[in-house]
């Protein structure tokens, strides 16, 4: 690209200097060759690799890939008989051999010749380095898929392209304008010629070279060549056609800065509009200067409009993708009639999805990579957040890859229930980002309710563990035992039913006790469960101690009534002695009585203890939940 930028700015070297002359401007020629000998060492450095770089034999792709070439001799035969002729073609220093060596040897010619002879090699030049560049460019695309890996700088890379291209164009109007100036210059010299003036015009004098010369001076005070070739002059025959904005700006005599804007201007402007706003005359080299510009320009117009879409639209397909599905979710809602508070709901969702993932499928990216590539991705993205959950925290390493190989993402918006009491349980939840409410009614137990938050590091579906670790669990999913809503913008990973199952039968370690108890801790359901058993227990102590309490005040008013009775007095006929037999008697039965209701509730309590799971010959997992105790037995009568 810089070659190829800087090749055309040997157009700018003459201008005109003088009155009737043309000049080379030093200072540019001293930049531009310095500019284009550097860019002739990269050309040269990519002809040495060449002769280094090994090939594939074309005979052996017939199975498999090929063989690679690396012989140094077959190598450089392969590249002399190919590519080398028009690489050392772009690498050989041509412009800078004709200005600093030819061009000061040739005294004899003319400015106007030694400008063609320039332009000419330029030219010539020009094709085989751009023969590098486009199929340098195809190799690129081939190999990598794009040239640039933004789209702004594939754009960018496009409308570089075309200004390279106007750049060309304006710097060759502008050395044509030159060279009808010099044309109009000789012309009107070879007129005065046949006049047979005594001071006829010499071509040398048209060099600014010459200004000082004494037959110069004088040829100037007599010469009508300057007024016969002005542009704004009356009496001007000559017709310059597309290149009058040259000389009615004073363009060719400008600074450098400034004949180069305008020069670029002017070709960027007609190569966009395919030159069709430019008046030429009859002068054939014009006409098929416009002629190229129209062509050209119809060509490189559309390649550019064609890019540049393509490259803009890859960066706005994913966000149309997204407005096309918006709009046919909301069709679809106002056509199913649904209420306005569920399609705000269905709206959050679908704005959350796009802010969270910006439309891009996770799932179909992980599932298209190979599976030790997909596990370190995985490990990347969800070890640090599993960690975080403490019943993961007491897991090893091996353990924790192959759940975080199978968490997927989860998201949730406020107010979206993720599982109701009663309902199958197919994934659990472990929350990233957000919060949960989990409550349960404990089966729809009248007065019974729990409600707590899960935060940042809970989870919730524990029931799913416990159907993962039976060794010949059913086909069927465990009923949940609580509601879990979100209370916010959630952003969690779940870890399927099947997934869980598979990592539960193939690592024994999620058997061990210290993994359970770590469970229990964390678990909100055995949490509840265990304030319920807490409560149960702590009414039965009360109750026992209110039995205890009453039997010890039956029996110390038992004790004080034969002391008393003889106090009271007696009916005649009975002695005091069969008084106090009686009551003995009583007290007695009254204390077998007592001792019998209390042997009698031991009882019962021993049978609702047979009846526990663990006890039983079923052998069941150690976390399935036990029975949930019988609040109805505080209101019997002991």
């Amino acid at each position: 690209m810089l070659a190829l930028f800087i090749d055309p700015l040997y157009f700018y070297l003459p201008s005109v200097g003088g009155p009737v002359c043309l000049e080379n401007d030093i200072a540019l020629r001293i930049f531009v060759t310095f500019w284009r000998s550097v860019a002739d060492f990269f050309y040269l450095m990519n002809v040495g690799i060449k002769f280094r770089t090994a090939f594939v034999a074309p005979s052996s792709k017939v199975f498999g890939r090929g063989e690679l070439v690396r012989d140094s001799k077959a190598i450089a035969m392969r590249y002399l008989k190919a590519d080398f002729i028009i690489d050392l073609a772009a690498t050989l220093p041509l412009p800078q051999i004709i200005i600093w060596f030819i061009m000061p040897a040739v005294k004899s010619t003319t400015a106007d010749h030694a400008n063609n002879t320039l332009v000419l090699i330029v030219l010539l030049q020009y094709v085989p380095r751009l023969f590098l560049m486009f199929p340098l460019n195809k190799r690129i695309i081939k190999t990598t898929g794009v040239v640039t890996k933004t789209a702004w700088a594939g754009a960018a890379y496009n409308l570089l392209l075309y200004m390279l291209a106007s750049h060309v164009l304006g710097a060759s109007w502008y050395l044509m304008s030159i060279e009808r100036q010099h044309t109009c210059w000789r012309k009107e010299c070879a007129r005065e010629k046949t006049d047979l003036n005594l001071l006829s015009c010499n071509p040398l004098f048209l060099d600014c070279s010459t200004l000082e010369q004494p037959e110069r001076k004088a040829w100037m005070s007599v010469t009508r060549v300057l007024v016969n070739c002005d542009i704004t002059s009356r009496e001007i025959r000559f017709k310059y056609g597309m290149f009058e904005d040259a000389f009615t700006n004073k363009v060719v005599s400008s600074k450098f800065i400034e004949k180069y804007l305008y020069s670029l201007w002017w070709g960027l402007k007609n190569l966009s509009s395919y030159g069709q706003n430019l008046e030429t005359s009859t002068f054939i080299g014009e006409t098929a200067f416009c002629i190229i510009i129209c062509i050209v320009g119809l060509v490189l117009f559309a390649h550019l409009i064609g890019n540049m879409q393509s490259y803009l639209q890859s960066m706005t397909m994913r966000i149309e993708e997204w407005r096309v599905k918006r709009r046919d979710t909301e069709e679809w809602m106002r056509h199913r009639q649904l209420p306005v508070d569920l399609q705000e709901r269905v709206r959050r969702f679908v704005q959350y999805k796009w802010v969270a993932t910006r439309g891009v499928d996770e799932e179909y990216i992980l599932d298209s990579l190979p599976l030790d590539l997909r596990r370190e991705i995985q490990r990347h993205l969800c070890l640090g957040l599993v960690r975080r959950v403490p019943f993961f925290a007491q897991m090893d390493d091996q353990l924790l890859d192959a759940i975080c190989e199978r968490l997927v993402s989860s998201l949730s918006t406020r107010d979206t229930y993720i599982v109701r009491e009663g309902d199958p349980v197919n994934e659990m939840l472990f929350i990233i980002r957000g919060k949960l409410e989990s409550s349960t009614t404990n089966g729809g137990r009248s007065g019974f309710f729990n409600s707590i938050t899960l935060k940042s590091g809970g989870f919730c579906g524990e029931e799913l563990l416990t159907w993962a670790l039976l060794p010949n669990s059913s086909l069927n999913y465990p009923s949940s035992t609580r509601t879990v809503r979100a209370v916010g913008e959630v952003e969690a990973f779940a870890l399927r039913a099947e997934d869980l199952k598979f990592v539960a039968n193939q690592f024994r370690r999620l058997h061990s006790k210290k993994l359970q108890h770590a469970f229990r801790y964390h678990s909100q359901q055995w949490r509840t469960w265990g304030a319920t058993y807490i409560e149960a227990a702590w009414r039965r102590f009360k109750k026992k101690k209110l039995t205890k309490e009453l039997q010890r005040q039956e029996s110390s008013y038992h004790m004080e009534v034969p002391d008393q009775e003889p106090l009271l007095g007696h009916k005649e006929g009975e002695s005091p002695s069969t008084d106090n037999a009686n009551n003995l008697q009583n007290f007695g039965t009254t204390i077998l009585a007592s001792r019998f209701t209390v042997n009698a509730r031991r009882g019962v309590n021993q049978k609702v203890k047979v009846v526990d799971p663990s006890s039983t010959s079923l052998k069941m997992p150690k976390l399935f939940k036990p029975d949930e105790p019988d609040f109805s037995a505080d209101t019997e009568d002991s």
